[in-house]
């Protein structure tokens, strides 16, 4: 039987046993860069479809100026996420998520005018890119 033996060079296991170490650290300012990517595609798909449609817009900009992102958190199952939402409750004690919802998905009597599908999909590549670029310079300073 042939035997073959691989070593991989020092350096490299010296920066994968650091990069080990930290992850807990480096994981959440990842992830972060993710989440700026994407509340900027949410938040200008949502400017681009407020006020748009046959009735004069009643929009306040409380909407817009709710959507944030939160920071990187660790769930029940150890995995970690951050979340693009809107912060409650309105001035007017109205939910922003309730609103959001009915411009997504449309009621009866308005069309729904999808901001954060569209997003989703438009941004994924480059939140993608985002974490990918954070990553390498977080590797790169160990």
């Amino acid at each position: 039987m042939a035997k073959c033996l691989m070593q991989m060079p020092t350096e490299f296991l010296e920066r994968i046993s650091a990069l080990g170490e930290k992850t807990d650290e480096i994981v959440p300012r990842v992830l972060d860069e993710g989440g700026k990517v994407m509340l900027a595609k949410v938040k200008g798909n949502l400017q681009a479809v407020i006020g748009k449609g046959k009735y004069k817009s009643r929009a306040t900009g409380e909407l817009v100026n709710a959507l944030g992102v939160s920071g990187a958190r660790m769930d029940r199952e150890g995995n970690y996420n951050v979340k693009v939402g809107f912060a409650e409750p309105r001035r007017d004690g109205e939910s922003n998520a309730k609103l959001a919802n009915i411009i997504e998905y449309g009621k009866h009597g308005q069309p729904a005018r999808p901001f954060l599908k569209p997003a989703k999909s438009a941004a994924k590549a480059e939140c993608m890119q985002a974490m990918i670029d954070a990553l390498q310079r977080e590797v790169d300073g160990i």
